[in-house]
C-alpha cells in the first residue's frame, strides 16, 4: 500500500516550533511558514502531497514569481519535509546562471542615498536608521543592538543566525547616535525604538522609507532597507577590494552570497567591456 503524505495544521505549527528553537530569526521563520502555506493552499482537499504535485506546483511558482524567489519557496518547503522525514518528496531548485551584472533600476546609488537622508531630515529617527545601516552594513533586524551603552564603546556586538559578530562604529556615527540619544532623553537600552518602547522593527522601517521616494525623486523600486546594506557592501568592496573582509563584515557564511551583493550594473558592466577597445 502506497504511503500517503498529508500536511495538517498540527504538522505546520509543530514545525514552526522547531524552527524557533533552531534559533532562526523572527524573520525567517515567518518567511518559511508563508511558503509553506503557499503549498497547503495550492493543495486538494485533504492536502495530500505528492511528489507529482510538487513538480506541478514548482512550475505554476516559475509563472509567478522570478527564480530565485522560487528557489527560496522551495528551500523552505525542503526544510519542512526533511522535518517531517518525507525525504523522497524533496524536489529539486530551478538552475541558476551566475549574474555578472544587475538591473540599473534595482540599484541604489550613492547620490540617491544622499537624497534619501536629505529627504529625512524632519524624521530624525528615520535619517538615524538610514544612515546607521548603510555606514556599517548591517541587517534592519541588528538595530536592536545598538543600545547607548554600546555607542559609547564605539562597538556593537550583534547576534544572529547563532553567529556572533562586532560592529566597529565610524566616529561621525559615534557622535551622531549619542548626540541623537540625548536629544530624544534615551539613557540606555536600545536607540531605536517605538513609542511603546519597543525595537523599531522591518515594516515601520519600510513604511517610512517608501514615504521619501516622491521627494527624494528616487525610482520607489530602489528603496527597501536591503538596499542600503548592498550599497555598503559595493562601497566597501570599491575601495578595500577585499570580499572574504566583507563577507565577515556582512555576516555571511558564503562568499557566493556575498558576490550578489557586489556585482555592478549593466551600464557600469558595458563601461568596462568597452574600455577592452577590441572593436576596430
Amino acid at each position: 500500500m502506497n504511503k500517503k503524505y498529508v500536511i495538517k495544521r498540527k504538522n505546520a505549527d509543530a514545525w514552526k516550533m522547531y524552527l524557533i528553537e533552531e534559533e532562526k530569526s523572527r524573520h525567517t521563520v515567518e518567511k518559511y511558514i508563508r511558503d509553506l502555506y503557499k503549498l497547503i493552499d495550492y493543495l486538494p482537499g485533504e492536502k495530500e502531497v505528492t511528489k507529482n504535485l510538487l513538480i506541478q506546483w514548482k512550475g505554476e511558482l516559475k509563472k509567478k514569481y522570478a527564480v530565485r524567489s522560487v528557489n527560496s519557496i522551495i528551500v523552505a518547503v525542503n526544510n519542512f519535509l526533511t522535518y517531517m522525514g518525507w525525504y523522497e518528496l524533496r524536489i529539486k531548485t530551478c538552475r541558476v546562471q551566475r549574474e555578472i551584472y544587475c538591473e540599473e533600476d534595482r540599484e541604489l546609488t550613492k547620490e540617491e542615498y544622499f537624497r534619501l537622508l536629505d529627504s529625512a531630515k524632519s524624521d530624525k529617527r528615520l535619517y538615524m536608521m538610514i544612515e546607521t545601516i548603510c555606514s556599517t552594513g548591517i541587517r534592519v533586524s541588528e538595530l536592536q543592538y545598538f543600545t547607548v551603552e554600546a555607542v559609547r564603546k564605539g562597538q556593537v556586538t550583534v547576534v544572529c543566525k547563532n553567529k556572533v559578530r562586532n560592529i566597529l562604529l565610524p566616529k561621525k556615527l559615534r557622535r551622531a547616535l549619542e548626540k541623537y540619544s540625548v536629544q530624544k532623553g534615551i539613557r540606555e537600552g536600545i536607540i531605536f525604538r517605538t513609542r511603546n518602547g519597543k525595537p523599531v522593527d522591518r515594516s515601520n522601517f519600510w513604511v517610512g522609507m517608501k514615504k521619501l521616494c516622491d521627494k527624494a525623486g528616487v525610482n520607489r523600486r530602489k528603496v527597501f532597507p536591503h538596499n542600503l546594506r548592498k550599497l555598503f557592501a559595493r562601497t566597501f568592496y570599491n575601495l578595500q577590494k577585499d570580499i572574504a573582509k566583507l563577507a565577515d563584515i556582512l555576516g555571511h557564511s558564503s562568499i557566493e552570497t556575498t558576490r550578489i551583493y557586489i556585482i555592478s550594473t549593466g551600464r557600469e558592466h558595458r563601461r568596462k567591456i568597452e574600455r577592452l577597445g577590441l572593436v576596430v
